[in-house]
């Protein structure tokens, strides 16, 4: 399941442009199903600031504990708290409830700069 809408990283983050200079970020659903049952979520503060490529949080499930990394350069404007009592929600809804936090970017035309559905089916195929 890999939503059209949506742009990628190759660690396996998605991006839904949500404003003018805001997306959403969340883990793909082929990188839920290779960690397993999440346990805990650790995101970052609101108003902290991450650079591209950035370790911006954790993703911790019954097999390993896993970097998540800031897709693109900007501020974290919204995080999902529902993550700290509801983690499992990363597994049962990657690409909605699951979402881990929002950011106001530096500069909104990095987004075009991501992999593409397709592209990322051909990441994903060759892993």
């Amino acid at each position: 399941m890999i939503p059209e809408e949506l742009k990628y990283t190759e660690e396996h983050e998605w991006v839904l442009r949500t404003g003018e200079d805001t997306v959403r970020v969340g883990i793909t659903d082929y990188a839920q199903e290779q960690l397993g049952d999440v346990v805990f979520v650790q995101l970052p503060e609101l108003g902290e600031q991450v650079g591209a490529g950035q370790t911006l949080g954790e993703v911790e499930s019954t097999k390993s504990v896993s970097d998540i990394y800031a897709p693109l350069a900007g501020e974290v404007v919204a995080r999902n708290d529902s993550l700290d009592q509801q983690p499992d929600l990363v597994n049962s809804d990657p690409y909605g409830e699951g979402w881990m936090v929002e950011l106001r970017l530096e500069d909104p035309t990095a987004v075009d700069d991501l992999l593409d559905a397709a592209a990322y089916q051909e990441l994903v195929a060759g892993e």
